[in-house]
């Protein structure tokens, strides 16, 4: 018996389900051997029963009967086998999380492959005939994974080896042939392929939107730092102007209680002149009189006639003529006027230095704005650099779009804002009439409209050479120093403000507070009527000078 087990192939002792030497191996019909119990299952578990190798269906169940010649020649050749088994000390028991050999007896090692034809996982040892027997060559081999009965199909015991595009299903060969004959059927490798592609796109895409929401974060972190910079730099310079503006104050409330007090002094001075000269008369006058009491109290003759000072009697002590005297009694009228008019050129020279250091500070928003042709009204001319406007008299030969101004001298900048801050100048010299400002992109165009923020306008104008207005609805007047050559307009989106700045003298105009804007927002001019060439100077976006 071990010479025949030497010179037969061991393939021919191999079960193909168990892929183990066979025990109590019987023959199909159609000639193929296998271990009784492992055809039994077989034919148990499935629908049909047929030959697991060539597939040849048996309507009736097949009556089959242990073969002893192969029983026998199979005990020898698994004593021989058992012997190589032993001798293999590399391999290493399966760990509690690891997926172990389904065909060892005793300790379970650890699988290196499961096949999904064999439904099983095997250690190297049990995996050899998979890699040197030609019929089990064939077999799928793949990674090991738990529960391999997942991976086969419930209705036809087959691989799910290919996807449904229609039902969105994994499918085994035969549900194309019966269910899903005229689906779109793909290799579920391929389909795996694109779903993880697809799983790949959308992580670089999660990722990408991860990345964005960091930088953002930076961004807003960044910004509060900026803001908290502001508003340190801001409170420093507010205490340091208001300390200037208290100091001044203090300083002209002093020197003003020194000129009164100097005042009550030099009457007090006077004063004590006057009392201390009559003092000394009234003190003359009495030792006079005490020197004519004690004579008319004299009762001889013969002595009041000798000692009487009759030279002197009627002439009394050389005294001042008070009747014109008075004290002079400080006039403090217009004192503390004349002191607050003082204080207040002192605080309007503060003033210009805070106007200056906000322009100043305004002007880092400066932005680039040229003039939108397709928004200005067709009598209007702009300059081929788009930064110049005036008035024409005649209309331009001009498409009348849904953009342009028909019924007002109005062009806006090509140039929108939804945010930020921003900042732009105007020239205005030599003109008397003119509007400047922002407006909201949604104004109507076609018709006239008063201008103020209730109907998307935030401006201020000239009318009649020096009559300025800032155009809230109830209109109110500005007064400015001089005639204005050049204005500048800043906004400031989120705080709802736009600002409006004398940029020769460096002051505040006007500004608009408290705005809520919802929409982009557009420069926005009207150089006004030409009148006779009278106003026929442009408006001009102007380059910003940034001081130092």
């Amino acid at each position: 018996m071990a010479s025949a087990s030497g010179l037969l192939s061991e393939e021919q002792f191999l079960c193909s389900i168990c892929l183990d030497v066979f025990t109590d191996p019987i023959a199909t019909p159609c000639g193929h051997n296998y271990c009784k119990t492992c055809i039994t299952h077989y034919w148990d578990t499935n629908d049909v029963c047929l030959c697991p190798l060539c597939k040849k269906v048996f309507y009736k169940r097949p009556e089959v009967f242990v073969n002893t010649f192969i029983s026998e020649m199979a005990d020898q050749f698994r004593k021989t086998q058992q012997v190589g088994r032993n001798s293999n000390v590399n391999q290493k028991p399966a760990k509690t999380d690891e997926i172990s050999c389904d065909f060892c007896t005793e300790t379970k090692l650890t699988a290196l492959k499961s096949c999904l034809v064999c439904l099983a996982s095997y250690c190297e040892t049990h995996l050899e005939p998979h890699q040197r027997v030609t019929a089990l060559k064939r077999h799928k081999l793949i990674d090991p994974v738990k529960n391999l009965e997942d991976i086969i199909c419930k209705k036809h015991d087959r691989p799910l080896e290919l996807f449904c595009k229609t039902d969105h299903k994994c499918v085994c060969q035969f549900c194309t042939e019966l269910d899903h004959k005229f689906h779109q059927i793909v290799p579920l490798k391929e389909e795996y392929e694109r779903k993880k592609a697809e799983l790949g796109k959308a992580e670089a895409e999660v990722q990408q939107m991860i990345q964005e929401r960091q930088l953002k974060i930076q961004e807003v972190k960044h910004s509060v730092e900026l803001s908290k910079k502001d508003a340190d730099r801001e409170i420093e310079d507010s205490v340091q102007v208001f300390t200037a503006l208290i100091s001044c104050i203090e300083r002209s409330q002093a020197e003003l209680i020194d000129v009164i007090e100097e005042k009550q002094k030099s009457t007090e001075k006077q004063a004590e002149g006057f009392i201390k000269e009559l003092e000394k008369e009234i003190t003359e006058l009495k030792k006079r009189s005490s020197e004519l009491k004690q004579l008319s109290h004299t009762e001889a003759h013969l002595q009041l006639l000798e000692n009487f000072p009759f030279p002197t009697i009627n002439n009394p002590p050389p005294t001042k003529d008070w009747t014109q005297a008075n004290v002079h009694q400080s006039s403090y009228v217009g004192t503390a006027r004349t002191a607050v008019a003082q204080l207040e050129k002192t605080l309007s020279k503060e003033m210009k230095k805070l106007c200056d250091a906000e322009l100043r500070s305004i002007q880092q928003h400066a932005v680039g704005v040229t003039l939108d042709p397709d928004t200005a009204h067709r009598k209007l001319i702009l300059s081929e650099n788009g930064k110049q406007v005036n008035h024409a008299d005649i209309k331009m030969n001009l498409l009348d779009n849904t953009g342009r101004f028909s019924k007002t001298l109005d062009v806006l900048g090509k140039q929108s804002f939804s945010s930020g801050r921003f900042y732009y100048e105007v020239e205005v010299k030599g003109k008397t009439h003119w509007n400047l400002g922002v407006a909201r992109g949604s104004i109507n165009r076609k018709r006239e409209i008063t201008l103020n923020p209730n109907n998307g306008y935030w401006s201020i104008r000239l009318r009649n050479g020096n009559e300025y207005h800032a155009l809230t609805g109830a209109d109110v007047v500005l007064h400015v120093r001089e005639k204005l050559q050049k204005v500048g307009v800043f906004v400031d989106y989120e705080e709802g403000l736009v600002s409006f700045y004398d940029v020769e003298y460096r002051v505040h105009i006007y500004s608009f507070t408290g705005c809520t804007f919802t929409e982009k927002l557009y420069p926005f001019f009207s150089p006004g009527f030409n009148i006779g060439g009278k106003n026929s100077a442009p408006l001009i976006i102007s380059p910003v000078n940034h001081r130092d």
